[in-house]
């Protein structure tokens, strides 16, 4: 053939196609191309959460995910990678599986029992609000276009169950909350860093970042709901800063109003740049305040590095591990600096947030980043990335 074509899939049958190829291929030939899902059940106590994450890698022939559960400082986790050919469209890798049972509604997240980990996992993802689109993560590295990113996220209650050593816990959605995201594009940190480009430069000396990404469940006293969605990212270098804010309260019926800025009065261990707690005032786009009042519930909170974000081991997302591998480990205590800084820091801290303006508690998934100074927090020039 001359212009090769790649392979019919079930899902060619749709009316879904966007590019002059089938569903087997992808726009760009980047290996860094992916598509990934992202999620996270906890219990509102912050006793016990679930990680859960998988990613397709068209350009690397490679499925892979993650599954985990905290509790306080421990985490267990279980990792599994596949050949993607010639099968990309079932979301299985071993025992990890992914299934949507109405789109963009009720999704199920599954772990079976294995041979890897005494753990296992079934719960159901049911949405309280619509989707939401997040701004696209686009970031030149020299000329190449290093990422070119789109996601969704939404916000939900969940139920189902969790066994871990034996023990099974039931998970019901008066007492549960689950968040997920789903991204596809070039992304960032996939397979092994290169060795034949320039090196990247990182965040440089002197440089602070700071961001959190918190999707949160809340509840008002007559058992109405809605979402608040808190995403900043925040470089400074002295007095001159950058920060770039998207954020929203959310609502079931599909408003959104925008938080066009907030500014963080947060706290961080020192040790381990762990998220303590503390405010986010926040403008709305009309000109009001709207403060925030972040609580962290327990220790408990899956760390990401173990699912392999900017790595672990070795090991990277998309990485090329054979026709099938399955691996994991149990760590004892994620909390101790030498074990927050191999597993980068980032993690779905558990979190209650109070609204006084919206009348709301909620609950839900902070992940956070305090990268070099901010001596303000206590914290020295140190790249925990």
């Amino acid at each position: 053939m001359v212009t090769p074509i790649g392979p019919i899939l079930a899902a060619d049958e749709t009316f879904a196609h966007q590019i002059a190829e089938t569903f087997a291929n992808v726009a760009s030939s980047d290996p860094s191309w992916t598509e990934k899902v992202c999620a996270m059940a906890m219990a509102r106590d912050g006793s016990l959460q679930l990680g859960f994450g998988l990613g397709k890698y068209t350009n690397r022939n490679v499925m892979d995910g993650y599954a985990a559960i905290s509790r306080g400082v421990e985490q267990v986790t279980v990792r599994s990678s596949r050949r993607l050919a010639p099968d990309p469209l079932t979301t299985t890798v071993g025992p990890i599986h992914y299934d949507v049972i109405e789109p963009l509604r009720v999704v199920r997240f599954r772990l079976e029992p294995n041979g890897c980990q005494p753990i296992a996992f079934d719960w159901t993802f049911e949405a309280v609000v619509p989707p939401v689109n997040e701004e696209r993560s686009w970031r030149r590295s020299g000329y190449r276009l290093a990422t070119d990113l789109v996601r969704y996220h939404q916000t939900g209650v969940c139920s189902g169950w969790v066994q871990i050593d034996g023990e099974r816990h039931e998970i019901t959605p008066d007492t549960w909350v689950s968040t997920r995201d789903h991204s596809w594009g070039v992304r960032y940190d996939v397979g092994l860093p290169p060795t034949d480009l320039e090196p990247g430069g990182g965040i440089p000396a002197g440089v602070g970042f700071q961001m959190i990404w918190c999707p949160v469940l809340m509840q008002r006293p007559d058992g109405s709901r809605y979402a608040l969605h808190l995403h900043y990212t925040w470089h400074r270098l002295g007095t001159h800063g950058q920060k770039m804010v998207t954020a929203g309260v959310e609502y079931p019926d599909g408003v959104v109003d925008q938080i066009v800025d907030i500014v963080p009065t947060l706290r961080f261990d020192p040790a381990n740049r762990r998220l303590l707690g503390g405010e986010l005032d926040c403008r709305m786009a009309d000109g009001s305040a709207r403060p925030l009042t972040i609580e962290v519930l327990d220790d408990t909170g899956v760390q990401l590095g173990a699912g392999l974000y900017f790595g672990f081991g070795g090991h990277h997302h998309g990485e090329w591990r054979g026709e099938l591998h399955v691996d994991g480990e149990r760590i004892a205590d994620c909390s101790t600096p030498e074990m927050a800084r191999a597993l980068h820091q980032i993690r779905d801290t558990v979190v209650r947030v109070h609204d006084p303006v919206g009348g709301a508690m909620g609950w839900g998934n902070c992940q956070p980043i305090a990268c070099g100074p901010w001596p303000e927090l206590g914290l020295a020039d140190e790249n925990w990335m």
